[in-house]
């Protein structure tokens, strides 16, 4: 077996998808927490180790030492620049300041971090400037950039903000996107019929009502009676429309604009919308949502990955975790950048 030549460790690792980039770049986890305990469970059933818990209950020093550390963490509200003097009250209360506790203790040689894309805008770019400007303080050189999981071999638009920072000046370039159309159809089994992933009557009634009519409007207008007067549905009507690409939507609205997506349909031959805790992707053309499987491989996870919880469980998961593919050449040219550097 070919020698490990860095240690990382796994901060709200999930399920363990930065533990899966680690392996195919030769990095030794020695180190993993996550707060859920179902989490834990599918992590454990996959790696035979249990994550730790509450990272803000551990202590920095009871880490072993390591040189990379991962950090899918969860975007909590961070303090105003400039209301606050210094770099923990800046950060005090949010996630990110254990993770900035963590590297000011073990000074590692590499950080990848990743967030939703919405980080880059939210507080009008303050709370990116924070992260930024701390990992500075710290002694780090950082890098960051939004990349989509589309744009290397997924079928998921799934955009993500992705922060790599080094311990000493480095020229660094994130990966390039890889090309490609990757569409639904590369990973459903369009023969699983499971009864368990069928649509209800009420949604393939509409996709029928939608076809049926699709020839007559662009925006089909549907039947808003049966909603409740006073909501929304019942005072601006339902309209469905199909884009370009294949992929139909339900809004809320009047025809001549959409006010709010009330569902979203792909089909096999487009990509899916970013598989999110509480939302499943969805064809219309198999009338049935994705499978585990297929949205393991949604997320780039091989097919013998275990998910030794529910459905539900493990559609969460799948939803919360990183894309496992971007992660991996991430790392990758992190570390061959690294290594260039010497």
């Amino acid at each position: 077996m070919k020698k490990m030549k860095y240690k990382g460790i796994d901060l709200f690792c999930g399920i363990g998808g930065f533990r899966l980039a680690m392996e195919a770049n030769n990095v030794q986890c020695v180190f993993s927490s996550d707060i859920d305990r179902f989490a834990q469970e599918t992590y454990n059933a996959n790696f035979n180790e249990i994550p730790k818990g509450d990272i803000t209950k551990i202590d920095a020093e009871s880490i072993p030492t390591f040189d990379i550390l991962t950090a899918g963490f969860p975007c909590q509200p961070f303090s105003y620049a400039g209301l606050c003097q210094g770099f923990e009250d800046q950060t005090r209360g949010t996630l990110f300041f254990d993770i900035c506790r963590i590297v000011s203790y073990h000074h590692p040689k590499m950080i990848f971090l990743e967030n939703v894309k919405g980080l880059v805008s939210h507080k009008n770019g303050q709370t990116l400037n924070t992260i930024l400007s701390n990992l500075k303080e710290l002694g780090y050189y950082p890098y960051w950039t939004v990349l989509s999981s589309l744009d290397f071999g997924l079928p998921q638009k799934r955009e993500r903000w992705y922060c790599v920072a080094f311990d000493k000046p480095i020229q660094y370039v994130f990966p390039k996107p890889l090309g490609g159309n990757p569409v639904l159809r590369d990973i459903v089994d369009v023969n699983d019929h499971s009864a368990n992933l069928k649509l209800t009557k009420f949604e393939i009634d509409r996709i029928k009502f939608h076809f049926a009519h699709c020839s007559e409007q662009e925006r089909v207008q549907h039947d808003n009676s049966k909603y409740a007067p006073n909501t929304k549905k019942g005072k601006y009507g339902v309209f469905s429309y199909q884009k370009p690409d294949g992929s139909l939507r339900f809004h809320v609205g009047d025809i001549a604009k959409t006010q709010i997506q009330e569902a979203f349909y792909a089909c096999l031959d487009t990509y899916a919308p970013t598989i999110i805790a509480g939302r499943t992707p969805k064809l219309w053309d198999l009338e049935r949502k994705l499978s585990v499987l297929e949205a393991k491989r949604l997320q780039g996870f091989p097919d013998d990955f275990i998910m030794p919880v529910s459905d539900n469980q493990a559609y969460k998961q799948l939803g919360n975790s990183v894309s496992v593919p971007i992660i991996k050449a991430i790392m990758k040219s992190m570390i061959a950048a690294y290594e260039q550097s010497k």
